[in-house]
């Protein structure tokens, strides 16, 4: 059946700002004195939220992050994407394709408004999601996932049944929030092996994928290389 609402996650989903931030934050981490590697941030920190950082660090080396730790840690990343951020492969192609095919389509992002904002404008993706359709954790009084508080407000917003949406994410959080607002969800593995990301319906290992989790006509895709004049919402 196809969905009546597409909603995708924003890092690691539509925008390939993974690898930047968590060199970032693992660098940072071990400058202060709390060892990660890349890899290790991936596993630790992929698709949570900020303050699960500090818990990380206080059950593995019992000491605790300055109290600046978040916004210093986030200049350093919003420096890093200010030199360079780039849209995950084929993010225009299927924003532009649900266009075409009159499927909406939203953006559902524990991340701030702030972090979303300059990561869709760095990438080019803002045309293609403006500020309606692009909902963060500060709308719903800063519940992020695993909580589906943050799903739920976005297919109240199109005014569509949960059950009716298909949510496209990539952390093991993301996957929790969408089963638990009822939602059934595509696991992207491009960073996340299946085996992380539990509960979720099917799996892609390209974004072009989602393309065959929906009910059309079998048509290839749009190669598109840049936004079009709006989106479909």
């Amino acid at each position: 059946m196809k969905p009546k609402l597409v909603i995708f996650d924003n890092d690691g989903v539509l925008v390939d700002s993974e690898p930047t931030a968590h060199r970032v934050l693992s660098g940072y981490l071990t400058e202060l004195g709390f060892p990660f590697t890349l890899e290790e941030s991936y596993r630790y920190f992929l698709g949570n939220a900020a303050r699960n950082v500090h818990a990380v660090v206080a059950d593995r080396y019992g000491g605790a992050l300055p109290a600046d730790f978040t916004a210093r840690c986030h200049e350093r990343v919003f420096t890093a994407f200010e030199q360079g951020l780039d849209a995950v492969q084929g993010a225009f192609t299927v924003l532009t394709e649900l266009r075409r095919r009159g499927i909406p389509y939203c953006l559902a992002s524990s991340s701030d408004h702030t972090w979303i904002d300059l990561t869709l404008d760095r990438t080019g993706l803002r045309p293609l999601l403006p500020p309606g359709v692009v909902f963060s954790a500060q709308d719903v009084g800063g519940v992020g996932k695993p909580a589906p508080d943050l799903f739920l407000h976005a297919a109240a917003s199109f005014g569509t049944d949960p059950r009716d949406c298909l949510v496209v994410e990539d952390s093991p959080n993301g996957v929790r929030a969408a089963k638990a607002a009822g939602m059934p969800v595509v696991g992207y593995t491009a960073l996340t092996p299946a085996s992380r990301l539990t509960g979720a319906t099917s799996f892609v290992a390209r974004l072009t994928g989602i393309l065959d989790h929906l009910d059309h006509d079998r048509t290839s895709p749009t190669n598109a290389t840049r936004p079009p004049s709006g989106p479909s919402s």
